[in-house]
Formats: structure tokens, C-alpha cells, sequence
């Protein structure tokens, strides 16, 4: 009995040491003290002491002498790891080395600083930034009508493209010192967003240029001579830019594409002039049927040496800042997507230029795929996170309100469960949705987070399509039928835009957001990596031994991390803060751990041909993905505070996060590619089997409360709009909608009794007037209740109207005026 327990109590300890992460040299000094205490206090005699000593000094020994550990163990492993060792080209190189890893690297380690999230400053609107927002963002948003954008011209008025440009929309992002508005990454967010709300069409024209664009290259990497030259312009509105990489042959793939620059010298007005002699063919390019000014992506290559090495002809992708009206230069004609924004093909044949179009000038040349790959990162975490959470609050506010309003079989549709379904999901997601666009934009603020931004772009945008199918589903036959009244159909009708720009979502899924982020995020991959390639052997085996075992150390760590806190459900787990949040933290521990070793078993079983298992490396990064959206949604409600609104939203978004991460690890491991290796995952990081199965019925109907029945005004419906344009009831389909939502909670007091005196027959009329006229009559209510009864009522109806036009109209809609309604909206109503 004694020697069972000794023997508990040292795996307990040992459990422990593995548990905190001790190093190798503390954990060897515990074990031989252990193993000396038992033999002076005669739990074993002489014999069992030299057995233990047999089995327990060479290993102690070899791990712990660095010079004996290097030669025997580290040296062979190392030649190896060479070996085996696959090549990275430059722009793989430039790809993993391009921005910051900043708080997904805390949840990819296993063990989270929960500190770095909690104290992570917010950025706020400026005084300047809230003012361009509510002035000229909203007289904007004002000046549009969107169905007039979207049907009628496909495209946005004379007036409204002037006063983008004479207002600086196109110059957020460049600094004041050269004539911009020098707005943070969250103002942009917030800009964008609010005109997202109003026209799809005008927030993608503003958006493109603030993202990836030649403003913002020439921001960053840009000659003083070029940003002279160019950034007053781009400021001014007096250049419109575009940015041409995307071409039939490469897409995702951009290091694919064929477009080529050739360095030569050609004789210009009497003088000889090294340039460069282009010819590509781009297409899907945002702005290119207006564009003035062309940034372009190609390939470089010098076979004469003229850039001043004359061993190097292929110096890769390259960027240049071209005028379109340059000879050579076509712009095609007008591609259509699903939004009425100005998209087209744009193609060189035999275009020169001199050298100093490269962005950086000629010392930039062939740098132009690391440009590519940090700004386009920087865009992924503004653009595309702000306008798919514009979309999501809008459609909160909308479909909540249309749920209120509309009833069916004498009850509102919003207290039908099976509405509820859905309804709950587009609560839940833009609340989320709201929370990682806060921490994303403000983390842009402070670095250039290369993988939260392409979690972002993929997670975010399949959000919004699921919260517009929803909403579209909710909204039934409303919003089948085009017109002035239907906010839905357009954003529906472009979401493919949303999912395929920037990085396919697929492609970024499968080969981004892990692919990258394993390397980058790891503690020692990317250094071990770098080891093996050392130009100095002895050097590169030197800091491989140290970086090997450090590794070793870390992936035991995890693995036990994962499997204690997987046993306990989390429960030793430490969180940063008390209350019913407490427990998700712990959670998010627990899978951090699992992520941490389920991705080093991956690598090291897998090793390079981890690429290729795109299922695999997609589930590892969606589990990442969810860690990140987490921890963003707690961070939000720890800013905001636990008011009992935010808490039923953070319940659902929680559980739902939870369910994906239980589905992500448990599908990684019923589907690992090395059948043995599935056990060793199961009971490592799952002992317990799946333990979330995400939202109940409970917690849906609870958003849903706060949705249909909170006050227009509370605090979390503030929160929610102050970046959205609403519009009023006479300026918009929206705010009609929401003013009558306002109507209804003002006489619902008198409006439910009055409706069910009507369903039992107490109350009696061919239509509204009559019946209110009869309930007055009998007392039932006031003459005042049935005015404002009437007056809802005839909000209530223009609110759930569809549009119908004439077929000239319909056939040609700038030769014939819009019409007026049709009379069949004028038909009588009563209430039944």
C-alpha cells in the first residue's frame, strides 16, 4: 500500500512538473532527488539503487550535457532535418515573414497571456474621425439612392463620385503631411461600414483604395520624389487609383501570373533611357474603367544587367505606378459583378516606362510580393471585416423589427420558434461579428497582424452569407422582389464579391490561415526551419539543439496541459476574471492546449506533406479561427460590461464557438491521415469525448428577447448603430422600417388588447378605421390609442410592401420615370 502510494504521489508530482513546464535540467535535479530520498529512506537497498541509477543517469546524463547531447542525439537529426528539409522560395519566404503575429500567437501556444487581450487598448474615434462620420459620411449615405445606383444608372451619380472625391474618401489612410485624412485603421472600419449600410456599391468604391491600392503602397514603400508627386492627387481626388494584379492565369495564385516587365534602354525624345518594357493582362480590377492611376503587379526580369547587377536577370514581382492614359495602355470595357461598382479588364501591350515607376524606385525592384502580401493583409483586417459587420447589424436591426411588425396568423412572425432559428443566428453573429471587428481594426492600429486578418476576411464573410440567407429567409417573399423598398436583394445579390476577393475563401481556409499561421505562430518551427538552412553548419547545429529540445519540452508541456485540462473540463485552468465568463476562459485554455499539440503531432507525423492535407490543416486552422473569435467576444464584454443584453448574446456566441471548436479537433482526429497516431489524439486531447454541442433552444430564444423586445434606443442597440446610417422614415426603406418599429412600441399597450378584441369577434369592421371606430365606441380604448393606432397601422402597411413597375420602366429605366404605386397597394385593410 505504501509503495502504491509513493508510487501516485511521484507520477502526481511528475504530472505537475510536466503540467507547469518546468525545464529539463529542473525536472532531471526533482527525478534524482526522488529516486536518492527513496533509497536513504530504505525503500530499496543497494541493488535497487543501482538499478535505478542504470536506468536513470545515462539518459540524465546524454539529455543534460549539452556538448554529449549535440554530438550523439541533436548531429544526426540535424542532418536529417536538412535532408528532408523542403525548399522555400522567395516569395513563400516573404509570404510567411510579412507582418506581426500578435494575439492568435498567444492562442495557437497553448498556455494564453490573457493580460496581453484583457489590457489590449480599444482604439477610439478621434474628435476629427467621429465628426467626418456623422457629417460627411452621412450626407453621403444621404445623397444615395441605392436603387437608382444598383438598377437604373449601375452606377453612382455624377454628384455622389464628386463629392467622394472633394471629401477625401479615397485619402483616408493617407497622412495629413501630404494632404489625407490620416484616419486610424478603426475610423476607416467605421467609415466604411456606415456606407456599406446605405449603398454596397459606393462602400466598395470608397473601400478598394483605402485597402490594397497605390495610395497606401506609396504610404509605405514609396520614394519621397513619388509620394510628391503622387499622394497630393490621390488626396485631392484629382487622381481616381486602381490596383491591377488578379489576370485570367493567376488569381489566388498571384506569384502564377505571366504579366512580364523586361528592363531595356530605349532612345525617348533624343535621350536613351533605361525603362522597362510591360505587357500583361489583368481583370476583375476595381476602379480600372475610371482609374487615372494604375499601381501594377508583374513579373521583372533584367537580362542585360541594367539595374546594376549584372549576375541577377530574374528579380520576381515588382510594382509600378503607371498613368493610364500611358501609350499602350487599354482599358476594357466594363465588367459587371454583383454590385453596380466599377470593375474591368485592363491591359499593356509594349507599354515602357522608365525604372523609376517602380514603387521604392529601382531598389525595390522584385520586393513588390512582400508589398503585395502586407498591404493586402493590412486591407483584409478594415474592408472586408467592416462591411460584412455592417451587414450583420443591419440586419439585426431590420429583422428584428420586421419580425415585430409583421404577423402572421394574428401573432408577430419574431415569436415563432422556427423564426426564432434564424433570427437568433443573425443576433448571435453580429454580435460576434461586432467584437472581432473591434479588436481586428484596433490590432491594425498597432501592428500589421498578418493571420487574425485572413481569419477575418474567410470567417467574417461567411458569417454575412449566412446572415443574409437568413435574413432573406425571414423576410420571405418581401425580399424576392427588386425595387426601392428591398434592402436585401442587392447585398444578397453581390455577397459572391464579399467571398471571392482578396484571397478566395476556400483558398484561404485550406492553405492560409494554418499554413501560415503554424509557422509564424509556433515558438520554434519557423527557427528550427531557419537552423537547417544556417550557412554555417556548426552555427545551424548549435542553435537546432538548443531550439530541438526547447520544442521537445514544449509539445510534452502541451500534451499534458491538454490532457489534465481536458479530464477536469478546463477547471484548472486560471482565469483572468471572476463571474459567469470565467468558465469560457478556462475553456478556450483547454483547446488552446489540444491546438498546440494536435498541431505538433500534425507536423511532426505529417512534416511537409502537411500542405497537401488541406482538410486537416483547414480544421486545425478553423479551430484556431474560433480560439481568436472568442477570445474577441470576451474582450468586448469585458469592455462593455456584463449588462444582461450583452450576456444572453455572449451565452450564444460562446456556446457556438465552443460546438465548433468540440467539431474542429474531433474531425481532425476521426480524419488524421496516420490511422495510429487517432488514439493518441483522442485520449490526449479529447479523454472525455465531445462536450459541446453548441446554442440550445434556450439560449436562441434569449437573443431573440433582447432583439424583439428591447427599446430602440437601449444601450446595446446604440452600441450597435452608432456607425450605421438608418436613414429617416421619409429617406429609405430602413428607416422607414425602424420608425415604424418606434410607432408600434409607442401603442403596443393599447394594440395587443384591441387585436385580440378583434380575433374573438368583440370588435367588429370591414377594415382598420371601422374596427378602431367600434372598439372607441365600446370604451375599449381612447380616441387618442385609436389615432395612434391608425397611424401605425398605415406605417405597418407601406413597411411589409413590395414595388412593382410598369414594363417600360422595367425595360429601359432611364427613358421612363419611376412610377408611382400602383393601385393595388391602396386596397382596403382589416385586421384578421
Amino acid at each position: 500500500m505504501i509503495a502504491l502510494a509513493l508510487a501516485l504521489a511521484i507520477i502526481v508530482l511528475h504530472g505537475t512538473l510536466l503540467y507547469r513546464g518546468v525545464s529539463l535540467p529542473v525536472f532531471t535535479a526533482v527525478t534524482g532527488g526522488l529516486l536518492a530520498a527513496g533509497y536513504f529512506a530504505g525503500l530499496y537497498g543497494t541493488l535497487g539503487a543501482g538499478i535505478a541509477a542504470a536506468l536513470f543517469l545515462p539518459p540524465a546524463l546524454l539529455f543534460n550535457l549539452v556538448p554529449l547531447r549535440r554530438t550523439v542525439v541533436s548531429r544526426p537529426l540535424y542532418k536529417v532535418f536538412r535532408s528532408v528539409l523542403p525548399e522555400m522560395n522567395r516569395t513563400e519566404r516573404e509570404a510567411l515573414e510579412a507582418g506581426d503575429v500578435w494575439w492568435e500567437g498567444e492562442m495557437f501556444r497553448g498556455r494564453p497571456d490573457w493580460s496581453k487581450l484583457l489590457e489590449f487598448p480599444y482604439t477610439t474615434l478621434t474628435d476629427e474621425e467621429q465628426a467626418f462620420l456623422d457629417g460627411p459620411t452621412h450626407e453621403l449615405c444621404a445623397m444615395i439612392d441605392d436603387w437608382e445606383v444598383h438598377f437604373e444608372r449601375k452606377d453612382l451619380p455624377p454628384e455622389v463620385w464628386q463629392f467622394i472625391r472633394d471629401n477625401g474618401f479615397f485619402a483616408m489612410l493617407i497622412p495629413k503631411s501630404h494632404g489625407g485624412l490620416g484616419f486610424s485603421a478603426y475610423g476607416q472600419s467605421c467609415v466604411v461600414a456606415k456606407i456599406a449600410t446605405r449603398s454596397l456599391t459606393a462602400a466598395v468604391t470608397v473601400m478598394v483604395p483605402n485597402s490594397l491600392g497605390p495610395g497606401e503602397l506609396l504610404v509605405h514603400y514609396g520614394t519621397k520624389a513619388q509620394q510628391q508627386k503622387w499622394l497630393p492627387g490621390l488626396a485631392a481626388g484629382h487622381e481616381i487609383p486602381c490596383f491591377a494584379l488578379t489576370g485570367p492565369e493567376a488569381g489566388s495564385d498571384a506569384t502564377a501570373m505571366p504579366d512580364t516587365g523586361v528592363v531595356e534602354t530605349r532612345v525617348v525624345d533624343g535621350e536613351e533611357v533605361v525603362g522597362i518594357r510591360l505587357n500583361f493582362s489583368k481583370r476583375y480590377i476595381t476602379l480600372a474603367p475610371v482609374a487615372t492611376l494604375m499601381g501594377l503587379a508583374f513579373k521583372l526580369q533584367d537580362p542585360d544587367g541594367l539595374l546594376g547587377d549584372p549576375d541577377k536577370t530574374d528579380y520576381g514581382i515588382s510594382c509600378a505606378l503607371i498613368p493610364t492614359d500611358t501609350d499602350g495602355i487599354e482599358i476594357g470595357r466594363r465588367h459587371y459583378p454583383g454590385a453596380a461598382f466599377m470593375n474591368g479588364p485592363i491591359k499593356g501591350t509594349d507599354v515602357f516606362v522608365p525604372v523609376d515607376v517602380i514603387i521604392g524606385g529601382p531598389e525595390q525592384a522584385g520586393n513588390g510580393w512582400r508589398m503585395l502580401v502586407e498591404c493586402l493583409s493590412a486591407g483584409r483586417g478594415i474592408s472586408l471585416p467592416a462591411l460584412s459587420t455592417a451587414t450583420g447589424k443591419g440586419m439585426y436591426g431590420i429583422t428584428s423589427a420586421y419580425s415585430k411588425i409583421r404577423r402572421q396568423f394574428g401573432v408577430a412572425i419574431g415569436k415563432f420558434e422556427g423564426i426564432q432559428e434564424p433570427l437568433g443566428r443573425i443576433g448571435g453573429y453580429a454580435y460576434s461579428m461586432e467584437a472581432c471587428r473591434n479588436l481586428t481594426a484596433s490590432a491594425v492600429d498597432h501592428c500589421a497582424p498578418s493571420i487574425v486578418t485572413a481569419m477575418m476576411k474567410y470567417h467574417m464573410t461567411e458569417m454575412m452569407r449566412t446572415v443574409i440567407t437568413d435574413a432573406m429567409d425571414i423576410h420571405s417573399g418581401k425580399t424576392i422582389i427588386m425595387g426601392p423598398r428591398n434592402y436585401l436583394a442587392a447585398a444578397y445579390q453581390a455577397l459572391p464579391v464579399a467571398i471571392t476577393v482578396e484571397g478566395a475563401n476556400i483558398m484561404t481556409r485550406n492553405l492560409m490561415v494554418f499554413g501560415q499561421g503554424a509557422i509564424r505562430c509556433h515558438p520554434y518551427v519557423f527557427a528550427e526551419m531557419e537552423a537547417a538552412r544556417h550557412a554555417d553548419p556548426k552555427a545551424g547545429l548549435r542553435d537546432f539543439d538548443k531550439l530541438l529540445f526547447g520544442h521537445i519540452g514544449y509539445s510534452v508541456n502541451r500534451g499534458v496541459r491538454a490532457l489534465v485540462l481536458g479530464l477536469t473540463n478546463g477547471r484548472l485552468a486560471k482565469a483572468p476574471v471572476d463571474g459567469e465568463t470565467a468558465g469560457y476562459y478556462r475553456q478556450l485554455e483547454r483547446y488552446s492546449a489540444s491546438l498546440a499539440f494536435a498541431s505538433d503531432v500534425a507536423m511532426g507525423v505529417l512534416g511537409g506533406s502537411l500542405k497537401l492535407r488541406e482538410r486537416t490543416s483547414a480544421r486545425l486552422g478553423d479551430m484556431l479561427s474560433h480560439l481568436y473569435m472568442a477570445s474577441a467576444t470576451l474582450r468586448y464584454v469585458h469592455e462593455h460590461g456584463e449588462s444582461e443584453a450583452d450576456m444572453a448574446h455572449v451565452r450564444w456566441v460562446m456556446a457556438h464557438h465552443l460546438a465548433e471548436l468540440d467539431k474542429a479537433l474531433y474531425e481532425v482526429i476521426r480524419n488524421f491521415p496516420v490511422k495510429a497516431v487517432r488514439p493518441i489524439l483522442k485520449l490526449t486531447t479529447m479523454p472525455r469525448g465531445r462536450q459541446f454541442d453548441g446554442p440550445s433552444d434556450a439560449d436562441n430564444a434569449a437573443v431573440c428577447d433582447v432583439m424583439l423586445d428591447s427599446a430602440t434606443d437601449s444601450e446595446l442597440n446604440q452600441r450597435l448603430q452608432y456607425d450605421l446610417y438608418i436613414g429617416g422614415a421619409d429617406n429609405g426603406p430602413t428607416g422607414h422600417m425602424l420608425r415604424t418599429l418606434e410607432k408600434l412600441q409607442e401603442i403596443e399597450a393599447d394594440y395587443e388588447p384591441f387585436l385580440k378584441a378583434v380575433k374573438t369577434g368583440r370588435v367588429r369592421g370591414e377594415d382598420v378605421s371601422a374596427q378602431l371606430t367600434d372598439a372607441v365606441n365600446q370604451g375599449l380604448i381612447s380616441q387618442a390609442a385609436a389615432d395612434g393606432i391608425r397611424e401605425y397601422d398605415a406605417l405597418r402597411y407601406e413597411a411589409i410592401l413590395t414595388d412593382d413597375f410598369s414594363q417600360d420602366y422595367v425595360r429601359e429605366p432611364l427613358a421612363h420615370p419611376r412610377d408611382e404605386p400602383g393601385p393595388g397597394e391602396a386596397r382596403i385593410r382589416a385586421v384578421s
